[in-house]
């Protein structure tokens, strides 16, 4: 897992950001920092021609988003597809059990593979009212991915989306379910890596009862993991960036 210092490092960047140029080249080098050679952070309808208001960063080969525009291979790009299909980050070898892989879809892949993109990882960023988004982090043709810091990318995504839709004036995300304080404090020794037993330990409860309030806590956000249910939080500020990520890099 990657040090305290480099996560300590961007959640104070990204807080002290004041504009969107200053918020990419910070993601560029915490980008590189987990092991990736591109990111891209955007609102999907951005590379269809629909910029305005929209968000759109990245580092990829100037060429490929040229090419893309060009065709008009966004609105058919796999990633984005299924990044509208799942609210947790996916593997780009994974697209095939996300949307029915189409002849035009491996061909946007190509594309990206001619220009040196070769895999990649996607965090979903869909907010209600707005247009789809996602935050990709990839590595140049023949690397392998950073596995080990997969983990570590989802949250700094969804970290960095929220912070370029503060820095493009668009609203607080609505829609935020209702957490009690003791749902709160569980999402919190989640994020922190703690088991049920360990939660109920720290809170003076009982291991059942700590495992019934993270069950809740997941019911309300609709997910399945305990992974998905920090995602969210992160994103919805229950908790800061600094508490989601556990110092053993594992969440249970």
């Amino acid at each position: 897992m990657l040090q305290g210092g480099l996560i300590d490092e961007f959640d104070a960047g990204v807080r002290r950001c004041a504009s969107l140029p200053e918020l990419s080249g910070l993601l560029l080098d915490a980008t590189r920092a987990l092991g990736f050679d591109h990111f891209a952070l955007l609102h999907h309808a951005g590379l269809s021609g629909g910029g305005a208001g929209l968000i759109r960063l990245d580092s990829y080969p100037l060429g490929w988003a040229a090419e893309i525009m060009a065709g008009g291979l966004a609105a058919d790009d796999p990633v984005h597809l299924a990044s509208g299909r799942t609210n947790i980050g996916f593997r780009w070898e994974q697209l095939g059990s996300l949307v029915p892989m189409t002849t035009r879809h491996r061909e946007i892949l190509e594309l990206s593979a001619r220009h040196g993109i070769g895999a990649g990882f996607t965090v979903p960023a869909n907010v209600p009212g707005e247009p789809a988004g996602s935050c990709s982090f990839a590595v140049r043709r023949g690397r392998a991915l950073p596995e080990r810091h997969l983990l570590c990318a989802e949250l700094m995504g969804a970290h960095a989306f929220g912070a370029a839709r503060r820095l493009h004036g668009l609203p607080a995300a609505q829609g935020r379910p209702r957490l009690s304080r003791r749902e709160q404090e569980c999402l919190r020794l989640v994020a922190a890596g703690k088991s049920d037993w360990e939660i109920g330990r720290i809170l003076g409860i009982a291991e059942a009862t700590a495992r019934q309030y993270v069950k809740r806590a997941r019911a309300a956000y609709d997910v399945a993991t305990r992974t998905q249910l920090v995602v969210h939080g992160l994103r919805d500020a229950w908790i800061g960036f600094g508490e989601a990520i556990p110092p053993n890099g594992g969440m249970g």
